[in-house]
């Protein structure tokens, strides 16, 4: 007996027209996305997901009335709010920590490829939180100095009491790997990763693979053959 797997719904929010409509013709071609809805500002995001029910928002920074990081706060406030995923551009780079501090699960730049949205899309709405391995080592290097990161940088040291296995974790996961990756890089199941990445996310005090990337960043695990102390 076949079984209908229910699509991935999107909303897009972006001011810009021929961007929403470029994603709307690059997502609903993927097979297994629909796209919604899309909308033209940060005001107008929750009225549209009280409207359309997406799983994933696709959300822009920079917009006319509310920016898109005050739009994910708001949205994240709602209750059983979709999954937000930003798109932003290296003139928005300072945006992007505090995106994720608001509780987005993750970020692309907007010149990602089409392969890499559509799959991040896809992570986000089975829950993960979402690095484009493309654009892991220039988003990085533009972030990792923003007030946000430096704030943390005392934590870094504390990267050090990891396991052997969790700091193999935590490098694949900041170069942009998802658990499934992580999992049959490393042989385990990805039970085991999520459940490794979960104790290391709490003991960092992190609140997404995000800021346990740029923590590993800091510490120049992303740079060495093995993290120090491996």
């Amino acid at each position: 007996m076949s079984v209908d797997i229910r699509p991935v719904r999107v909303l897009l929010v972006d001011d810009d027209p021929l961007v929403c409509s470029g994603l709307e013709l690059m997502l609903s071609a993927a097979g297994g996305i629909s796209v919604v809805g899309s909308v033209g500002d940060g005001d107008l995001v929750v009225g549209a997901v009280h409207q359309h029910h997406p799983d994933v928002v696709l959300m822009d920074v920079r917009m006319p009335r509310v920016d898109g990081i005050t739009a994910t706060r708001e949205l994240l406030a709602q209750v059983n709010p979709p999954r937000v995923l930003v798109l932003t551009t290296f003139a928005e780079d300072s945006a992007v920590m505090r995106a994720v501090e608001a509780g987005a699960a993750g970020f692309l730049l907007k010149t990602a490829a089409p392969a890499d949205i559509i799959d991040a899309v896809r992570r986000v709405a089975a829950g993960e939180g979402v690095l484009s391995p493309a654009s892991v080592p220039e988003l990085l290097q533009h972030v990792v100095d923003h007030p946000v990161v430096t704030r943390r940088r005392e934590a870094a040291g504390q990267l050090a009491a990891l396991t052997q296995r969790e700091r193999e974790i935590v490098v694949r996961v900041a170069r942009g790997l998802s658990n499934a990756d992580v999992a049959r890089d490393l042989f385990v199941s990805e039970a085991t990763v999520k459940s490794h990445l979960g104790a290391v996310l709490a003991r960092l005090g992190c609140t997404s693979r995000v800021e346990v990337a740029v923590l590993a960043e800091r510490a120049g695990w992303l740079h060495a053959v093995t993290p120090a102390g491996a």
